[in-house]
């Protein structure tokens, strides 16, 4: 999976506005056409073409699919810092999601920051579980 840092994402990961551990993340799912740009959208409410709701997944800043089980560790052996959570669960879903953006959400589309558009290579599926399995590695692991 390719991952997109949001370069506002970035500025507050390093700022400290975004904790990964603390704050609520959730992740939206999109399709092929919309296209990340990771210079111009910081905010929720610059994301286009976001799945319709079906199944267990809502969409629109109300929805989406909340992280759980968040840690963020160091992995002294690799040299790494992770952030991992449980993997991404929809269920009774129908559709296809070619991107999958994790965002700080505040409930508020114009706050709830950007962190990572995380490539998908488009997943289907037909009122089944849509399952996004994260990297052993992490969600996000910085060298």
């Amino acid at each position: 999976m390719a991952t997109l840092f949001y370069n506002n994402g970035k500025k507050l990961l390093i700022n400290g506005g975004i904790d990964l551990d603390t704050d609520t993340i959730k992740v939206s799912l999109h399709s092929s056409s919309y296209t990340p740009d990771i210079d111009a959208h910081d905010f929720f409410d610059d994301l286009t073409n976001e799945v319709s709701t079906s199944g267990s997944y809502t969409a629109g800043i109300a929805g989406g699919i909340t992280l759980a089980n968040k840690a963020v560790t160091a992995d002294n052996t690799n040299n790494v810092g992770k952030f991992d959570a449980d993997d991404a669960v929809v269920t009774t879903f129908t559709g296809t999601a070619r991107w999958a953006v994790l965002r700080k959400d505040t409930g508020v589309a114009g706050t709830s920051a950007l962190i990572v558009a995380i490539d998908l290579t488009s997943v289907s599926t037909t009122a089944g579980t849509l399952t996004i399995t994260w990297s052993s590695s992490g969600i996000i692991n910085l060298a």
